[in-house]
């Protein structure tokens, strides 16, 4: 098979290696389509060293191509889904409920062959069916949609509550039509125009303050305030979008952090213990309430994620559409194989 491999930073090449046999309980993926994802670029630009060369990528669609031993209820062509976070389900994370810290996860594109190849193999419960209902555009971004479900209804906030979210990479702007779908009333702030205007035609209220940070800061924490946000979604995933988060806040209110910032943000304990902020952490999603909630809602027509493709292009132009994906202007990259 032809597969993508990420030799070391800001180099991808395609290499011949041999068709992976699924071996008992798995099940052989012939990929179809694969979305390239924030955490496909950071790989790529070395801002997270793998220790080896890896085949990255993990938001694949695909058909069945092959059954392992004691694969039942099954069959050969289906179209599915890859949840590419595999939790041990083992450890004392898994059986409390919170197999997403699980310490012994294996991450499809990262510890393991990714989703840039013709194939791939994982465990069989971890292939969800496409139903006839769905698109291949909407199937193959549920995957990211199932982060930004995640954390919605990881919030305290409820459908008819106002929220604000910080950042409208794919994330932000899957999690703003989620919210938006659920009957939320959203509130954004990012500076890229092009994304604001996207999430205003979906019927967000952008909030994009100019001037020296501190202006900033005062802008969004006015709007927030007058607008009884409830929830702050961090999805920029820097250290200053997540120090403003915490700064700008509404008393009570929380803090839900989704984006991956390595760096150091700061905030004002006096701030949070006095005006009852709560801080909270979100980070992929629960196998397997999280896919198969948003498979229905995908389904039942609830919400059309498919709408966060911005362009498509194969897989021997993978390394040309990473670096395109870099520069932020693109909402979300399709590979097709």
């Amino acid at each position: 098979m032809k597969a993508a491999f990420l030799q070391s930073p800001n180099q991808i090449q395609l290499l011949d290696r041999p068709l992976p046999e699924p071996g008992a309980g798995e099940v052989r993926v012939k990929l179809r389509k694969v979305g390239i994802c924030g955490s496909d670029v950071h790989l790529f630009l070395g801002h997270r060293l793998l220790d080896k060369p890896t085949i990255i990528g993990h938001e694949g669609l695909g058909q069945l191509d092959k059954l392992g031993a004691g694969v039942t209820g099954r069959s050969v062509g289906e179209r599915v889904v890859i949840e590419p976070n595999i939790p041990c389900r083992q450890c004392q994370y898994c059986w409390s409920g919170r197999s997403n810290i699980c310490v012994n996860k294996r991450v499809i594109g990262v510890n393991e062959a990714g989703c840039f190849a013709e194939y791939i193999v994982l465990p069989a419960d971890f292939c969800w069916h496409v139903p006839d209902s769905v698109s291949d555009a909407d199937a193959v971004t549920v995957e990211p949609m199932a982060v930004a479900l995640h954390a919605l209804l990881g919030s305290s906030a409820k459908p008819g509550d106002t929220i604000a979210v910080i950042g409208l990479g794919a994330i932000g702007l899957l999690l703003t039509h989620l919210a938006l779908s659920l009957g939320y009333r959203v509130f954004v702030t990012e500076l890229n125009a092009a994304k604001r205007q996207l999430a205003e035609t979906m019927g967000a209220v952008a909030v994009s303050p100019s001037g020296p940070p501190v202006d900033q800061q005062i802008a969004v924490a006015d709007a927030w305030l007058a607008n009884n946000v409830c929830a702050v979604f961090e999805c920029a995933g820097t250290a200053a979008t997540a120090s403003l988060a915490t700064a700008a806040v509404p008393r009570g209110a929380e803090v839900v952090l989704v984006g991956l910032s390595t760096k150091e943000a700061t905030f004002t304990p006096l701030k949070i213990a006095r005006e009852g902020i709560h801080i909270v952490p979100s980070i992929v999603y629960d196998h397997p309430a999280d896919f198969r909630r948003t498979i229905q809602l995908i389904a039942s027509r609830v919400i059309r994620p498919s709408f966060v493709i911005s362009s498509q292009m194969e897989l021997d132009n993978l390394q040309q559409a990473l670096e395109i994906a870099a520069l932020g202007d693109e909402t979300k990259i399709l590979i097709t194989i």
